[in-house]
Formats: C-alpha cells, structure tokens, sequence
C-alpha cells in the first residue's frame, strides 16, 4: 500500500488519524456484533450480550460464571458462587435471549436447536440491517473528514489540489473498510446459512 499523503501532511495528520481511528472502531463495532450472531453451532459468543443481576448490578454472564460449548448444541454455564443459577436462568429466559435453560442446581446447560430455514432468513435479515448500520457510520466519519478537510483549505491551510486529493484518499478509505465489512458479513452468511 502506497503510504498516506494525509499521514505525511502535517496540516491533515490529526484529521488522517481521526479518521482511521473511527473507521476501525466502526469496524470493530461490526465485528463484535457479528459474533453475537447466531448460527447453528452452540458457540459461548452467543452468550456475550447476557447480563445477569449480581447483587443488583446488570452483569455479563462471562464475569460470573465459567462459559463453554462442550458439545455443538449445548452451552455449559457454570457459575463461581452457586447462588447466582437461579438468576442466570431467569436472564437467559428473558425475551431477548430466548433461550430454554435446564439447571441442576450448580451448572446451567442451554440446549441449542437447529435452527429452521425461517430463522436463518431472518438472522441474516439481522446480519444486513446491522452491515448497513455500520455502512451509514463509516459514511458519516468519511463526511465529517471531508468537512474538516474542506475548513482547512477555507482557511487556506492546504490547496485546494491538496483539499482534492485528501478526499480521494478518504474515499478509499471508507471504501476498503466497508469492502473489509462487507466480506466479514459474507463469511458469516455462509455460517449462518450452513446446515
């Protein structure tokens, strides 16, 4: 890759790591939900978004209790101080989870069906929505970039040759990030979709 003309100009360095630093949080904002993401296989990233009450603090289920996937269609959830089991099952309960816990007083075992053709759809349906979520963020980092760029060549920092030529860089940016989402989300399609 050829080195960053933003990066090297003093005027637009701070902007250039602006920018990048955005676009990878963007991205790595990406990556975190797509391991949430269900797809067949019993995964102990399904449980990531869970929080369990623990003394009356919304806690992820990973902080309190030991998190594995011994067989592919069973999570075992075995908690540090056996009082929380009642708690973890109601969180795992809870609407948004949709799970169907099964305790036997000092672990937890979360079964995990096959998932129909339906579901899959719809997860993949999910899996889109949130690409394009993170599309729009990437597009509106590349937007406040420009505007920054355009304040500086109003103010007569740089050129409008350099103004030009920052913005084509930035466009590439935004178009490699987005092209790096948007195999991410081919990836886990093909997970998904996987019987």
């Amino acid at each position: 890759m050829a080195p960053s003309f933003m990066a090297s100009n003093p005027a637009m360095k701070e902007i250039h790591a602006d920018l990048k630093r955005r676009m990878d949080k963007a991205v790595a904002d990406f990556q975190h939900h797509l391991v949430g993401l269900r797809t067949g296989r019993a995964t102990a990233a399904l449980l990531e978004n869970v929080r369990v009450d623990y003394y009356g603090t919304p806690t992820p289920l990973n902080q309190v209790a030991q998190v594995s996937a011994p067989e592919p269609n069973m999570i075992l959830v075995a908690p540090w101080d056996a009082s929380l089991v009642k708690e973890i099952e109601k969180a795992l309960r809870a609407p948004e989870h949709g799970f169907n816990p099964q305790s036997d007083g000092k672990q937890v075992r979360v079964p995990i069906p096959p998932m129909t053709e339906e579901r899959r759809r719809e997860v993949v349906k999910q899996l889109n929505k949130a690409l394009e979520d993170h599309r729009t963020a990437l597009r509106n980092v590349r937007r406040d970039g420009n505007e920054s760029l355009k304040k500086l060549a109003k103010d007569k920092k740089v050129s409008e040759d350099d103004e030009k030529r920052a913005q084509d860089e930035v466009q590439t940016m935004l178009n490699d990030e987005i092209r790096r989402m948007e195999d991410l989300a081919k990836k886990k399609e093909a997970e998904i979709m996987q019987v």
